[in-house]
């Protein structure tokens, strides 16, 4: 009854961990995703700096120059949120590792308990083969001296 209780603890410790692991690889994507989007957002912002440099060399009336300052300082606002976003979808990666490996440790803990009592369910099941055998020779040597 006891293996019954472990394997039934164990399918619902590893059903658990699966949930943990998915939980993890999305905050991981997101994470990942948020460093891609800093990086366009950056480049966008490097290219389009590019272009007012190129611009200005050329000459550029102050409306032009107004629209491309603007349009750079939304870009920095821009590039805060998502600065903001990567930093939170760090923090819950980390979070959901953290939650992920806990539960991997009380998986392991319910494999090597249900490890030591598949061990001790076969050493009674060797001692019984055991006596039984010794109880047959037995048996068996008592009818010889007859």
């Amino acid at each position: 009854m006891l293996m019954r209780q472990l394997d039934t603890l164990l399918k619902f410790e590893k059903d658990k961990e699966s949930q943990a692991a998915q939980k993890l690889q999305k905050a991981e994507q997101e994470y990942q995703q948020n460093i891609s989007r800093l990086k366009g957002v950056s480049d966008y912002r490097l290219e389009y700096m590019k272009r007012l440099s190129q611009r200005s060399i050329e000459g550029i009336d102050s409306a032009t120059y107004t629209h491309y300052h603007a349009f750079i300082a939304k870009l920095d606002h821009a590039s805060e949120q998502v600065h903001i976003a990567m930093v939170q979808a760090k923090a819950l990666s980390e979070q959901c590792k953290t939650f992920w490996m806990k539960q991997r440790q009380k998986v392991q803990a319910v494999e090597h308990l249900r490890g030591k009592q598949l061990k001790k369910a076969a050493l009674i099941t060797q001692n019984n083969d055991q006596k039984m055998f010794d109880e047959i020779a037995n048996q068996q040597f008592i009818r010889r001296r007859r």
